[in-house]
């Protein structure tokens, strides 16, 4: 790594959702920064420097992406394949953090190869926890494969 802060990437077009993520993950003391884009597009333009985030470095990954399944312009979906198709952000992370309970949809996310699965509550305090546990568990107890991610260094 170069030193600087680990990121997350939040990627969520649902205002609200969004706005409770960030509370929750400061609430939990979360100092990483946290970058939030609103669609898919904007998603894979931030992990591969392309678009707007063109002058990014691409040694800059995220430490863990924090995935919504319905989004507009690219699904979510299609955002996890991508990430996995590609050598340089296989290994990040990715939780999906989705309203969606459907079968097919959990299943194909794993076939994908996504991290975790979890949907949303529906509740404010609740999905606070959630979001408050998923970034302490990412940010401070997981260990990332430190080789794979020298690689792209």
């Amino acid at each position: 790594m170069n030193g600087k802060p680990i990121e997350v990437l939040l990627v969520e077009d649902n205002p609200n959702d969004a706005e409770l993520a960030l509370h929750a993950l400061k609430k939990a003391k979360i100092a990483n920064p946290i970058h939030l884009v609103r669609d898919g597009a904007e998603a894979l333009d931030f992990l591969f420097c392309t678009g707007a985030y063109a002058h990014r470095s691409k040694a800059d990954l995220p430490r863990v992406v924090l995935l919504d399944l319905k989004l507009p312009k690219v699904d979510g979906m299609e955002v996890l394949r991508r990430i996995r198709e590609n050598p340089d952000t296989r290994m990040i992370p990715v939780v999906a953090l989705t309203s969606s309970q459907e079968d097919r949809d959990l299943a194909e996310c794993y076939r994908l190869g996504v991290n975790s699965y979890i949907v949303k509550p529906v509740d404010f305090k609740q999905f606070t926890e959630v979001v408050s546990q998923l970034g302490l568990y990412w940010l401070l107890l997981n260990q990332p494969p430190v080789a794979a991610l020298a690689e792209v260094t």
